[in-house]
Parts: structure tokens; C-alpha cells; sequence
């Protein structure tokens, strides 16, 4: 009878395992378990594990209470007593935890006790106390001393013991008390032994005992062979895939196996184990799979043959800092041609991906797999065409979401590059020997176009005035259900999120570009400062960015504060300005999860955040505070910039992109607030003299076009596009030029220029009549300046605020149009090279 067949199970629940030998299971558990996993825990002698409160992968830690030294598992919780007291406390369980000293009333096993009162000259007894302040033995002679009536005082006669006696059972940590040897635990569980066991002796009964477990121990002492060494092998083989070991779930599910023999059944965890929790049946869902998969190895059953693939048992973990993965089973049966099937499964084995690689690579491999479906043929790799590629890539063109919505064009790209790459792997090992030829991809033909803006798409920034309602509102970041309060003090919490949300404010940065910020990340130089940073994405390191003094001197105060508690802090992340906040993660430095998820709390803590615009009540409207995340405020960064006269090719310095073209998205602008601004400001328009010219929105955007200092309604100059002016845009004496306020800048912009150009012109001893028409350029343009700021400042605050939004509206539109001037100077480019 094999072991298989001793399976404990509820009547019903069949049991297909296959047979095997026990012997040579056993032994080869025993050959392919590590002999010095945790060294400073597991006691393989003993089958004992104690964890090690230093052991940041292990769940156990002092209790919660500052003034309690009791070991607790899991981490950061009470022990008994300060959970039944936290219970009945009103205050909050931070204040408990700070303040409460509890009070014991009784002495709990392994707990430190007084020694034995007998003392004779100098030398105490060093036993434990055991009743009115005597050793157990002691206190057994002073008994017989008192029945028998003997005289003298039994004080002066005792002889004080100098040794401690340990309790037969192996490892365990409590001093024998009793006659037989044995402390008070295994006392009382010997007892209740001799009950139904009269005969048993001591000697056989007591080393095949467990030992006094406290809460940061187990023992695998209680389970049968081989199940015993099956439970420590998918132990030490689940233990990667696990973010903290707690030694309290490995005890119960210890517990709940009683009556099983082997995991290598059939059984479900349900069936096996119906009495345990969730939080025990997960653990033993991974001890069991890691168990089955050594059975398949030991059995000639290779994990590539079987269509089902346990990511786990191949030992696959996320990215993120939970190791969260989205499949843990795959069943490739869904998968129609199995030359696909097989490749895919082959390549998970050897190459072992990670979760968000595999992810892609399945969901393109379940697309290819229904559109070669529809298409004769194509069961066998060497008959595929290229008619098949095509079908393939234009599944991929019109690939949904899980949700049922379009998936957008980079992540369609990222689902056909990983499954070409799957391709390729497959030519180039050998997997699929027989693939035909014509089975490749076009470059020309097979490519998914990258999409662009829509020009209705409402751009992303936050808006200034909500910004300025978040300063208002910063000293609640980091409060509340802030990520990280387990390793920071409240304060240094809400000084570290601050700095990061001011460097994503004023900097523009990508989010995870400011959480993984070098410690030494600023550089000053002739008194300005400049933001040391790596462009992760474009794969460009130690870029630098112009910052404020404002700014540094945020960063400068949390790196002083942030060295002060570099002895707190995880050692890993020490060359980062934003180190990781646990021992645990991933990452050296901070997670962008972190980042966002406080930034989504804090957004949801502020009383009130208002947006553009009143309803018709007069009454603001609220703002959607989904809409404040990390990534919008480098949206916000460049459109503040745009609305302040930054020329495109600076700003895309700034932003650090390679193409004038990806800046210019940000600049994207709504045709709905574009129409609302040019509605505002028509009604502003003067002439080159400064007088009023007022126009309907209809003839102000199609009886006129856009040049750098106003708008201009000269017939062939607006059929040319703003790029044919008669007299070579000299808008000053036009009297075809109509400004309006959202040039206002522009024009004090260019006036200064023309001043600079006077002075030069004044210092090469130009002709009269150029400083003369210098001058004269510069007194129009500077009265229009002035006409139209009179008129402004006649109109109420909220009219002229209007105005003012408006006008930054229209100069975003204006920035990302990338609208050039004609060269003043003609060029001949066919004769340039003439001799």
C-alpha cells in the first residue's frame, strides 16, 4: 500500500493520484532539501524553527506595546494580554501601543521566573520558583518535612541546587520542575498520556514530543514520514515566493494536517483541511503545489508536458512590491494549434518570465491563436503564409482591453513585439524546427501605427487654480492612510511625501523618475542650482534641470532630516533620496505605488477643491479629484510653462524629449475651451493704434490668422497662413494688425527686443532713418500696450480673470502649432553652390 492511499479524506473525494514507491520518494525529499535553509532559525536535528525577530523576511517581532517584550507573530501585532486590554481601551491602538505597561498576573510558559529562596553560605538555588517561593523539589522535601512533623528549622537543613535541569523533550526551552524530569508543560501532556497509555514509559514517550512552541516557533515534529520532510521541502521551495514567512500559519496548518500522510493527492486543500482559515489554506496551497511539482520531477513527468502550467511552481513573481501576479495557472489548452501551444510553453519554462512579460506574451498569443483558427492550414507550422501574419498582426490592430474598450496603440505595439519576439525564440532554439519560412513579420506592411492626440481630447494638466488650492492644503499630505508609517515617525512621513509632491509640482519630472533621485541629486553652480536626474525611460542618465531656490531648499531639508534617520532606514536604499521604506521591497527606493496611492488619499482628504468655471447658480464647481495623480502634474508643468511664452524648442529641452512633436502634445488644447477664449477675447480686439475693433468669434477666427504679435486680417496674408506679408511683418504701421490681450506678452516681449536692436544700431553709427524706424515701431507698439491695458483694468476682477485664462488658452493653442515665419532674407537654394 502506497502512502497515496493513506490520504485522509472526506468520504466522496476520489483519489487518482499516481502510485509510487515511499522509500524512494522519502529519499529523494531528503536528497533535494537544502541542509542550511534559514541557518539561524530551522534546527533540522529537532524539525524546530524559531524565527529571528532580526530576520526581515520573517514575520516576528516584539509586541506592539512599547513596554511589553513578548515575541509576536505576525509582525506589528499584540500579544494576548495587550490584545485583550487594547480591546476594552477608547484610545486610539497608536496611543495604546505608546503608553500601556501591562500587568501579568500569572507567569506564562518560558516566561523568566525568581530562583528558589534555599541559600546556604552565598550560594542560592538557581531552579526555578515553583510555590511559596520554592523549587519544585524543595518544596516537595519542605512538604514531607511538615507531614512528618520533624523538628528544626527545614530552611537551615536544605542544600541549594547549582544546576538546572532540562526537559527531556529535544529542544524544548523550559526547565524540568517535576520529579520525573520533565517541566510543567510536558508534565501536564504526560499525564493526560498515561491516561489511555498506563505502561508508556517516559523514556519512548518523551523524544518524539513537541517541544514548547511559542509564538514565533513550529515544529514538524507532530506529522508523519514522509509527510514531515514534504511539508519542509515545499516549506523551503514557497519561501521565495513568499513576501514575509510567518511561522504562526506553518503551526496551524501543522495543526489541520493531523490524520494526513502526503500532499501528493488529488484532494482538494478544502477537502484535506476543512477546518482552516483562508490565510492557512493559501499557505498550504503553495507548500502543496511546490510538492506536487517535486513529485512530477521525481516521477518523469516533466512540468513541460502538462498543457496546465503552475506559474508558481516555476517560481514566477511580479514586479510590484507585493509580488502580486495576475495568472497563477495557465491553461494553454485554449491555445488552438499546438505548435503554438507548445512554444509558448517551452519558452515559459526555460526563459521563466516575469509576470508582466508573460502577461503580454499570452494575450498575444490568445489573439494569434483565434485568428489563425479562422484559416485553413494553419494547425502546422510548415504550412503557414504570409496571409497568416497578416491576419495575425490585424488581430492584434483591433485588440480590446479586458474591460471591452480599445486597447490603446502602445500597448497593441507591446503585444505584437512580444509575440514576434516569441517567434524568433522559437527559430532560433530549435522549438519549432518546421516553421515556415514565409511566417515573418513585414516591417513595412505588419506595422501598428502609433496614434496620436485627438484635437478633442481635454489635456491632462491640473489646472493653476487647483494647484494653488493643494498648496493650501499640503500640510494634510501624508496624514491618514499614508504608505510607509510602519518604518517613519508621522512627521518625517508627511515632511518626505511634501518634498516629493513639490519636486513633481515644480520639476515636471516623471514619477518615477523623482522617487528614484540620487542622495547627492543637486548641483550648484555660480549660485544656481540644477535637479541631477536619470531619464529611465529614453534610457539618458545624470540629465539636469534648472530648478528654483524654493525648491532646493525643500530637497536640502528632507535630506537633512533623511540622514538623521539613516540608522532606521533599509541599508539597501542608502543612495537614494527616497529609499524604500521596507526591507522587503523590490526596489531599492521608494515605489511609485506608494507615491500614488498617498497622493489619491490626500486628494480624497481636502474639505474642497474647486474648478474653473461657476454653475448657473454662481456656485463653483467641484473639481474630479481623479483627476490628481502623480504623472498629471508633469502635464501641468509644461502647459505653465507654455502659457508663459516658452518657446517650443526650450520647453522641449526642459522636458527632455527627443522630438519637438511629443512637447507639443502637451500644448493639446480642447476645441470646446479654445472656442470659449476666442468667444472672451474678440470683443478686445483693437487695431495698431490701440483703438477698439471688436469682432464676432466667427470673423475673428476666419477673417484673421495668427502672427507673433496679434492677429492679422490682410487678405493674402490669411490665405497664405500668417506666412506672406506684404511689408515683411512690420505690424506696428499695419493697419491691418488686430492684437488682442493674449499677445499682451508677446508684444512687450518683442518691444523689448526692438529696444535692444535701437541700442545697437545707435552703437554701430547706423543711418538715421534705421533708428528712426526703431523708434517708431517701438512707440506704437507701446501704445497699443497701453491702450489695452487701460481698457483691462476698467472691467471687474472676475471679467478681467476671465481674461486672463482665456489668453493662456489661446497662447497654449498658439504654442503647439508650431506656426514658423517666412526667413527675411531670401535663400536660392539652386544657385547656392554656383561658382
Amino acid at each position: 500500500m502506497t502512502a497515496l492511499s493513506l490520504v485522509s479524506a472526506p468520504p466522496g473525494a476520489a483519489d487518482t493520484s499516481p502510485a509510487r514507491d515511499d522509500a524512494g520518494w522519502a529519499r529523494w525529499l531528503e536528497e533535494h532539501t537544502d541542509p542550511c535553509w534559514r541557518p539561524t532559525e530551522w534546527q533540522q536535528p529537532v524539525w524546530l524553527f524559531t524565527g529571528d525577530p532580526g530576520e526581515p523576511r520573517t514575520s516576528v517581532s516584539l509586541c506592539r506595546t512599547a513596554a511589553c517584550q513578548m515575541l509576536v507573530s505576525p509582525t506589528n501585532s499584540f500579544c494576548p494580554l495587550c490584545r485583550s486590554a487594547q480591546k476594552q481601551s477608547p484610545v486610539p491602538d497608536d496611543e495604546f501601543a505608546r503608553t500601556f505597561v501591562p500587568v501579568r498576573t500569572r507567569v506564562y510558559f518560558g516566561a523568566e521566573k525568581e530562583p528558589c529562596s534555599v541559600a546556604r553560605d552565598g550560594q542560592r538555588c538557581v531552579r526555578p520558583c515553583h510555590c511559596r517561593g520554592l523549587c519544585s523539589l524543595h518544596y516537595a522535601q519542605f512538604n514531607i518535612h511538615t507531614r512528618q512533623g520533624r523538628s528544626g528549622d527545614w530552611h537551615a537543613l536544605a542544600v541549594p541546587y547549582t544546576d538546572v535541569l532540562p526537559c527531556p523533550v529535544p529542544a524544548c526551552p523550559l526547565p524540568a520542575v517535576y520529579a520525573r524530569g520533565l517541566c510543567r508543560h510536558h508534565t501536564h501532556k504526560f499525564r493526560e498520556h498515561r491516561r489511555t497509555n498506563p505502561h508508556t514509559p517516559l523514556e519512548d514517550w518523551a523524544p518524539a514530543q513537541t517541544p514548547y512552541l511559542a509564538a514565533h516557533q513550529f515544529s514538524l515534529l507532530p506529522l508523519p514520514v514522509p509527510l514531515r520532510q514534504e511539508v519542509l521541502y515545499g516549506l523551503q521551495q514557497a519561501d521565495p515566493w513568499l513576501r514575509t514567512f510567518e511561522p504562526a500559519q506553518v503551526r496551524r496548518m501543522v495543526r489541520d494536517l493531523s490524520g494526513v500522510t502526503t500532499l501528493v493527492s488529488e484532494v482538494s486543500d478544502q477537502q484535506m483541511c476543512p477546518r482552516s482559515t483562508v490565510a492557512v489554506r493559501r499557505m498550504m496551497g503553495r507548500v502543496r503545489t511546490a510538492v506536487r511539482t517535486g513529485f512530477t520531477e521525481y516521477s518523469g513527468t516533466a512540468p513541460a508536458e502538462n498543457d496546465l502550467l503552475d506559474l508558481r511552481a516555476l517560481g514566477q513573481r511580479s514586479r510590484t512590491p507585493a509580488g502580486i501576479r495576475h495568472h497563477k495557472t495557465v491553461d494553454l489548452r485554449t491555445i488552438t494549434p499546438r505548435w503554438l501551444r507548445g512554444l509558448l510553453r517551452t519558452w515559459t519554462i526555460q526563459q521563466r518570465p516575469d509576470a508582466d512579460r508573460f502577461a503580454r506574451t499570452l494575450w498575444g498569443v490568445e489573439l494569434a491563436s483565434k485568428a489563425l483558427a479562422q484559416r485553413p492550414g494553419t494547425h502546422e507550422a510548415a504550412q503557414l503564409r504570409y496571409d497568416d501574419v497578416t491576419a495575425v498582426v490585424e488581430a492584434f490592430r483591433c485588440a480590446l482591453k479586458q474591460d471591452g474598450e480599445p486597447a490603446g496603440s502602445s500597448y497593441r505595439m507591446s503585444i505584437a513585439s512580444h509575440f514576434f519576439a516569441l517567434i524568433d525564440y522559437g527559430r532560433r532554439s530549435g522549438a519549432v524546427s518546421d516553421l515556415s519560412a514565409a511566417f515573418v513579420r513585414d516591417p513595412a506592411a505588419h506595422r501598428i501605427v502609433q496614434e496620436e492626440a485627438g484635437e478633442d481630447e481635454i489635456g491632462k494638466a491640473i489646472p493653476e487654480s487647483v494647484i494653488r488650492q493643494l498648496d493650501a492644503h499640503v500640510h494634510l499630505l501624508g496624514q491618514g492612510r499614508a504608505r510607509g508609517r510602519r518604518t517613519l515617525a508621522p512627521a518625517d512621513l508627511q515632511l518626505m511625501y511634501q518634498t516629493l509632491y513639490v519636486l513633481l509640482r515644480d520639476t515636471g519630472r516623471r514619477p518615477n523618475e523623482i522617487v528614484s533621485l540620487p542622495l547627492q541629486c543637486l548641483e550648484t553652480r555660480q549660485d544656481h542650482t540644477s535637479l541631477v536626474w536619470d531619464n529611465h525611460k529614453a534610457r539618458r542618465r545624470r540629465r539636469r534641470l534648472p530648478i528654483t531656490a524654493s525648491t532646493a531648499q525643500a530637497v536640502r531639508a528632507w535630506r537633512k532630516r533623511r540622514d538623521q534617520l539613516q540608522a532606521s532606514l533599509p541599508p539597501a536604499g542608502a543612495d537614494y533620496l527616497f529609499p524604500a521604506l521596507t526591507p522587503l521591497a523590490t526596489r531599492r527606493h521608494l515605489h511609485t505605488s506608494y507615491l500614488s496611492e498617498t497622493l489619491r488619499h490626500w486628494a480624497h482628504s481636502i474639505p474642497a477643491l474647486h474648478a474653473e468655471g461657476t454653475d448657473s447658480a454662481g456656485a463653483p464647481l467641484p473639481f474630479d479629484r481623479s483627476l490628481i495623480y502623480a504623472y498629471a502634474f508633469r502635464h501641468s508643468y509644461a502647459q505653465r510653462h507654455a502659457d508663459a511664452g516658452t518657446p517650443l524648442d526650450v520647453l522641449c529641452e526642459l522636458m527632455d524629449h527627443k522630438s519637438v512633436r511629443t512637447t507639443q502634445r502637451y500644448y493639446t488644447v480642447s476645441l470646446q475651451r479654445k472656442r470659449e477664449a476666442v468667444s472672451k477675447l474678440s470683443a478686445h480686439v483693437v487695431d495698431h493704434q490701440g483703438l477698439p475693433r471688436p469682432a464676432t468669434p466667427a470673423l475673428y477666427e476666419l477673417r484673421s490668422v495668427a502672427v507673433p504679435y496679434g492677429g492679422c486680417t490682410e487678405p493674402s496674408n490669411v490665405k497664405a497662413g500668417g506666412s506672406s506679408c506684404p511689408i515683411r511683418f512690420q505690424c506696428a504701421g499695419c493697419g491691418f494688425y488686430r492684437p488682442d490681450p493674449s499677445y499682451l506678452s508677446a508684444i512687450e516681449q518683442h518691444t523689448n527686443e526692438l529696444r535692444a536692436d535701437r541700442e545697437t544700431a545707435q552703437a554701430m553709427d547706423a543711418a538715421e532713418f534705421v533708428i528712426t524706424a526703431l523708434t517708431a515701431q517701438i512707440t506704437a507698439f507701446e501704445q497699443v500696450t497701453d491702450r489695452m491695458r487701460r481698457s483691462l483694468a476698467l472691467l471687474p476682477a472676475a471679467e478681467r480673470a476671465e481674461i486672463e485664462e482665456a489668453s493662456a488658452v489661446l497662447r497654449r493653442a498658439r504654442a503647439g502649432s508650431g506656426h514658423s515665419l517666412l526667413p527675411l532674407t531670401a535663400a536660392d537654394h539652386a544657385h547656392r553652390d554656383r561658382p
